[in-house]
């Protein structure tokens, strides 16, 4: 589902967004959108109640995720990668990175608000 909006955006942004769109072969619209999407979920984490930054702080990928991804990285030491593999590894690898990123993140808020105590030096 979708919802319509009309932007008024600064020139810059709009000459960034059609560049991309030609070079990627997509609609500036779509463009965009992405761009927004991304914004949304980059938000910052100090806008979150107590208990979803407690939660962050203390994530980890799931169980499957990280044994797909161990099995990824062994076949891509051993020079066995398949393209597709190679994509999913790339998607792993970007989930684990964000992951460790909002986890880092959390936990400094976590430790800044009294939730948490701060890891010993």
């Amino acid at each position: 589902m979708s919802h319509i909006i009309t932007l008024d955006m600064p020139l810059d942004v709009a000459q960034r967004a059609q560049v991309v769109a030609e070079r990627t072969h997509r609609r500036v619209e779509d463009v965009l959108v992405e761009w927004l999407g991304r914004a949304s979920n980059e938000m910052s984490l100090e806008w979150l109640p107590d208990p979803d930054i407690l939660a962050l702080s203390e994530q980890q990928l799931s169980d499957t995720a990280q044994n797909e991804l161990s099995d990824l990285l062994a076949s891509q030491r051993e020079g066995a990668l398949l393209p597709t593999e190679r994509t999913r590894l790339d998607a792993l690898l970007q989930e684990y990175r964000l992951g460790m990123m909002q986890k880092a993140q959390a936990l400094k808020i976590a430790v800044e608000r009294g939730l948490r105590l701060p890891l010993a030096s």
